[in-house]
């Protein structure tokens, strides 16, 4: 983790507010667009944001957080509680979502889902690409960074407030360029209904059906404890209840936080990031051999 301070709280949208964070101990860790962070919260809770500001500013981070009615205690307590000066700490940036060279691109968001078309949408236009993006939401009021992005990038961006214009007709845009879409399950629905191949990322895990689970168990290479993992329990809580908790965070499978690395046996994936070889996440996915040895 690497402590940060919590230097300005923005709103930047109805119910958006960024929050810029400055490091502490000298240089942030370096990431690339489409990268997010874990940031602990002093409620106890960890939550997933991606990074929406410059990757060449190795002094701060910058997020942006939307207030959810329905929220777990996350979005609630940053625009509730979190002030200026606050120490916060982060994870180092992972990206499951990274920016591809291309000579075309077309991003797609929906709402909060700018956050890491930002600084793709940047790089490309650095890069000297053709680049397009799509940005849809409720109203332009409640769209983060519209006013920016169309100061900034002019015709290049296509503004979407939908109570007023209705929603984008994807068929009626390029084939031919790479396509990046972080939305609502509907706008990603319908980009992977018009477009040959879609780099996604995803709020909410994809509703799957897999097969039952059964019991296996679990050897940690490391200490050579196994621990038996019931039908009805999660690799992530059987591994805590033993006393080897690993980070975790959305427990979705969509964040990455609680990757592990497979030493041996045949893993079930059921994460929506498509774990590379040798790799599990262990808030949902399980196990197709009845053992499974795992670098912990």
């Amino acid at each position: 983790m690497q402590k940060t301070i919590l230097d300005r709280v923005e709103r930047v949208a109805d119910d958006v507010v960024s929050l810029t964070l400055q490091g502490d101990e000298g240089p942030l860790a370096p990431w690339e667009p489409g990268a997010h962070v874990d940031l602990a919260l002093p409620n106890w809770l960890t939550r997933q944001y991606s990074l929406c500001g410059d990757p060449g500013d190795p002094t701060s981070y910058r997020i942006a957080v939307r207030h959810d009615p329905l929220s777990r205690g996350g979005s609630e307590y940053v625009h509730l509680y979190l002030r200026p000066g606050r120490t916060l700490e982060v994870s180092l940036p992972r990206n499951h979502f990274p920016l591809e060279p291309a000579p075309e691109y077309l991003f797609l968001a929906g709402g909060i889902g700018i956050t890491p078309i930002v600084p793709m949408l940047r790089a490309a236009v650095a890069a000297g690409a053709r680049a397009t993006l799509v940005y849809a939401g409720r109203s332009l009021a409640s769209m983060p960074f519209a006013a920016e992005l169309l100061a900034e990038y002019g015709e290049r961006v296509r503004l979407f407030p939908t109570a007023e214009r209705g929603r984008p007709d994807f068929a009626a845009l390029s084939p031919r360029a790479e396509v990046y879409c972080c939305g609502p399950a509907s706008m990603l629905a319908a980009a992977e209904a018009v477009f040959p191949r879609v780099h996604a990322e995803r709020f909410q895990p994809t509703r799957r059906v897999f097969g039952p689970d059964t019991a296996f168990e679990v050897v940690c290479a490391r200490s050579g404890q196994t621990i038996q993992v019931p039908p009805d329990e999660s690799l992530l809580d059987a591994l805590t209840h033993a006393g080897r908790p690993v980070s975790s965070g959305c427990r979705e499978g969509v964040c990455g936080s609680c990757e592990l690395a497979v030493v041996d046996g045949e893993p079930d994936h059921r994460d929506d990031i498509g774990a590379p070889p040798g790799r599990i996440y262990a808030c949902v996915s399980r196990s197709l051999s009845p053992r499974l040895v795992l670098d912990v």
